[in-house]
């Protein structure tokens, strides 16, 4: 069975209805969000292969120690060590090179649990790469992941949140009491 079977299959025993066309961009940073419990990395997971897109995800390294490793690289994991996240854009750059066509998966708020601010890799990420950041979500309420629109991080951190916040503001994660809403720290400290 193919990974794009698998991801129809997967979604619909579970319940769940794809919203949106992907990217049609080779190379993406694409945002999972709201992030609010383990069951998200999939849904992205399965939504990207059921449109027979090549997910790469980015993963705190401590997640691939033990029997998890290997499976995580196998569907598209990418290890971070987030105290020394040097080299990273340049491991992705080279993958992306590779490949071809690449769509950089990213959890901006970085935890499950309902925070302060989502961290401001993916910006970066997109604007190192000069590629766009295209808004994927899950809404667990409704039973939809979607693909959003696409965006090109400009210099202006607030205008491109401001964007980034009204997209979001109906979306709400599997468990909706855990969202954090979109904003960087950077936002407050300009």
């Amino acid at each position: 069975m193919n990974r794009r079977t698998i991801g129809e299959r997967a979604l619909r025993a579970r319940g769940w209805q794809i919203v949106g066309d992907p990217p049609s961009d080779p190379v993406v940073v694409f945002i999972a969000a709201p992030h609010t419990s383990n069951e998200d990395l999939f849904l992205m997971l399965w939504m990207s292969w059921a449109k027979g897109m090549h997910p790469r995800f980015l993963m705190k390294r401590e997640a691939f120690r033990g029997p998890a490793g290997p499976l995580f690289r196998a569907v598209g994991g990418i290890a971070v060590d987030r105290d020394r996240p040097e080299g990273l854009i340049e491991r992705i750059l080279e993958e992306a090179g590779r490949v071809g066509r690449m769509q950089v998966v990213i959890a901006p708020e970085g935890t499950r649990a309902a925070g302060r601010y989502w961290k401001s890799g993916f910006r970066r990420i997109a604007r190192t790469l000069d590629v766009p950041i295209c808004l994927g979500w899950c809404d667990g309420p409704t039973k939809q992941v979607g693909f959003g629109p696409s965006i090109r991080p400009t210099s202006d951190v607030r205008a491109d949140m401001d964007l980034i916040r009204a997209f979001y503001a109906d979306k709400r994660g599997v468990h909706p009491e855990r969202r954090t809403e979109p904003r960087l720290r950077e936002e407050d400290e300009a």
